[in-house]
């Protein structure tokens, strides 16, 4: 399975394109960018998409089980175009059913047509007729005075972007050229969106050039002109994002469902496992907070589960040899807990020869049993007991290769006991009750989870804001395959800019008490930091490097402020002054209840936001601490506005800089900047939806939005209400 779509273009009828570039050159000698699709192939297979041809038969169902996306690229006869292809420009009635059917499966389907189009002998009009589609046979011309022309030629139009431009399919898109362009019919078609329109100065005027529509569970596409996506033209202009958008809106409605890990899982279904999990379950009820039995607990009810525990690791450790030493000490652990009269457990000799970094391979399972507590989950140390396995595919030990956090695991749940019935997302050896803190060599991070909440949080939010997402964004909140995976390089990468870089002091790492802002601060620079970095991989061609810079926007910027208390939330205020930077510097807008994005200038603008922190964190080398405070407080105040009654606001006159910084801290509001009115409104609104992504896997997640079942099997649907201001 992949995130990315596979595309499927048609070579096998009479084409005036081809995707072989030693094909076009023999098609169009003097000029083969003309007859070329080579670069529009190579730009798709560089962000992700699998791209064949269709070079032998007709077009069966056969032939299009496995496809995503089918492009028909100008059919014409030798007789009109240099053409190549073995069959001629006409779709037998058998492949135009065969179309049509796979669109309405849920397939897509995108149609390159041209100007004249009665000229070119195919029967185009046949295969959009069942989508209420029909091109014209005219040729568009721009009058010289309407400023519309593309280097002065008539026939070379720049049209009108129709919608709202730069959001949905058009995201990032704000200018495009037409050469030698005919025009689109779409009367007959019932909830046609039109891209891109003839220009009121034009011949035709006002003329469809560009539509999208959904047809059973598919999507068409059609354009009236194919120059601008071949060789010479897809450089032009905002070309290039145009196609890899199409593309990527017309496959997304084949985004395939989320597999149940566990459901046929040799070792989660297997009687030894529950039985482990259950005696796991029920002895955590009689340990106290810190590890320890209960003074009122059943003992010897204790000394029983513990040795059931102890029986069941020995069975299924050998499902487990890269484990095989951590097993191999685990029940000592459990056995001296119970010798020891049950008093705060003991795991270090165990956690200390837990080394699953040394084992990062795709699909490597483990289990884990330790007394530990789960980070934003159960604060107590008690037993959990983890099925996991690792998400380390080639790509991300590519990335890690290149960023350096040797420590680093991306995992997924197979099954949990209760204690991951939470918010928790992490495994951490931090978290494990111990004797002494031992070196720590590893971090695991369930990249499922934080996928499964992503979507479910992000669509519910794009429904309530009426934010049309970017074909690349759609598809984000749709897969739970392509929301892991960024997830997964995001953490990466994230994780290892702490400690990097010019620091005054890291508050994550010196365990010095700070006012929270400089958390937020932290938490905010590694993630835009990880933001710049996929900036740069987007621009090397790396495929997942413009969906982590999504899921940062949305993530950071949506679900952070309005999760969890406002009681010193970090994590939220980091989002919080995200958004009001975008906002500030218009890369986004609140408009009519309506949030739309310039998503052209979003990655400038976010690294510009990452190049302040980063200057202020240099300045703070030369800085007092408590000065360094003071600076950080006045540049997030110039975003966020603080509570009216914060002292800290009130800057030098008002705080107590002559007692310890104690009282500074002490000074700080619970609330020092809270929620802005959007936040507040938007907070009303999705609040159930991210209550109801405690606990929640990838494995059967469905976007906020799409009917799911409740835990009593009631049907529900999470977002069906819009935000008012």
């Amino acid at each position: 399975m992949t995130p990315f779509a596979r595309v499927l273009v048609d070579q096998v009828h009479s084409s005036a394109w081809s995707l072989d570039a030693d094909r076009a050159a023999e098609m169009n000698p003097a000029n083969p960018g003309d007859a070329s699709l080579a670069r529009s192939a190579a730009l798709l297979r560089e962000r992700g998409t699998r791209v064949d041809s269709h070079t032998d038969g007709e077009l069966t169902p056969d032939a299009l089980e496995d496809v995503d996306v089918l492009v028909i690229p100008h059919l014409a006869a030798a007789a009109s175009e240099r053409v190549a292809g073995d069959l001629p420009p006409v779709l037998a009635p058998a492949e135009i059913d065969a179309v049509v059917d796979h669109v309405a499966t849920g397939g897509g389907l995108v149609v390159l047509a041209e100007c004249d189009q009665d000229t070119h002998g195919n029967n185009l009009a046949e295969l959009l007729a069942p989508f209420g589609v029909r091109v014209t046979s005219t040729l568009v011309h721009e009058s010289p005075d309407g400023g519309r022309r593309q280097h002065g030629n008539a026939t070379w139009v720049r049209p009108d972007i129709a919608q709202t431009p730069g959001q949905g399919v058009l995201a990032g898109i704000g200018d495009l050229c037409f050469y030698r362009a005919g025009t689109l019919d779409v009367s007959g078609a019932a909830g046609a969106h039109v891209l891109a329109r003839t220009s009121p100065t034009a011949h035709p005027a006002g003329e469809p050039l560009a539509v999208t529509l959904e047809h059973g569970r598919g999507r068409v596409v059609v354009l009236a002109d194919s120059d601008l996506v071949g060789d010479d033209s897809i450089g032009e202009l905002d070309h290039e994002e145009f196609w890899v958008n199409l593309i990527t809106w017309a496959g997304n409605s084949t985004v395939p469902a989320v597999a149940d890990a566990t459901g046929d899982h040799p070792v989660a279904t297997s009687p030894v496992w529950l039985a482990l999990k259950a005696a796991v379950e029920e002895l955590r009820p009689l340990q106290a907070p810190d590890g320890s039995l209960r003074p009122e607990a059943d003992r010897e009810r204790a000394a029983a589960l513990v040795a059931q525990m102890i029986s069941r690791v020995g069975e299924l450790a050998p499902h487990f040899p890269h484990d095989a030493e951590y097993l191999a000490a685990l029940p000592g652990d459990l056995q001296r807990w119970v010798d020891d009269g049950f008093g705060v457990p003991d795991f270090l000799d165990s956690l200390q020869v837990f080394r699953p970094e040394q084992h990062r391979v795709d699909g490597a399972e483990h289990l884990v049993l330790f007394p530990m507590y789960t980070q934003n989950g159960n604060p107590d140390r008690v037993f959990e007991a983890v099925l996991l396995s690792t998400f380390w595919p080639d790509w991300l030990a590519d990335v890690e290769a290149r960023f350096d956090n040797q420590m680093f695991l991306s995992v997924q749940f197979l099954d949990h006991t209760p204690g991951y019935d939470t918010n928790s997302a992490v495994l951490f050896p931090e978290t494990v009750s111990v004797r002494e803190v031992p070196t720590f060599h590893w971090g695991a991070i369930f990249s499922d989870r934080e996928a499964a909440r992503f979507r479910r949080v992000t669509a519910a939010t794009a429904e309530t804001l009426s934010l049309e997402l970017p074909p690349e964004g759609e598809r984000l909140v749709a897969s739970q395959e392509m929301a892991q995976s960024a997830f997964a390089m995001w953490d990466l990468m994230h994780d290892r800019t702490h400690s990097h870089g010019d620091l005054p002091f890291d508050p994550f790492m010196i365990k010095q008490r700070m006012p929270y802002w400089m958390y937020a601060l932290e938490e905010l620079r590694c993630d835009l930091n990880t933001f710049r970095q996929c900036v740069d991989l987007a621009r090397e061609g790396h495929p997942f490097a413009r969906v982590v810079q999504l899921a940062i926007v949305f993530d950071r910027g949506f679900r952070f402020p309005v999760t969890g208390e406002r009681h010193r939330n970090y994590d939220g205020l980091g989002g919080q002054l995200l958004f009001a930077w975008l906002h500030k510097h218009d890369a986004l807008r609140w408009t009519d209840n309506r949030l739309t994005f310039d998503w052209a200038r979003v990655p400038e603008t976010v690294v510009a936001l990452s190049d302040e922190i980063e200057q202020l964190y240099r300045d703070g080398i030369d800085r007092s601490k408590v000065g360094h405070w003071m600076a950080a407080h006045e540049f997030i105040s110039g975003y966020v506005a603080p509570h009216p009654g914060s002292v800290w606001a009130k800057g030098a006159d008002g705080l107590p800089l002559d007692g310890p910084r104690k009282g500074l801290n002490d000074a700080v509001l619970p609330d020092e900047f809270p929620l802005n009115v959007f936040f507040e409104a938007l907070r009303k609104k999705v609040g159930p939806v991210i209550e109801s992504t405690r606990g929640i896997t990838g494995v059967g997640c469905a976007p906020a939005g799409s009917a799911s079942t409740d835990a009593d099997g009631s049907a529900s649907t999470d977002a069906d209400v819009k935000m008012s201001a």
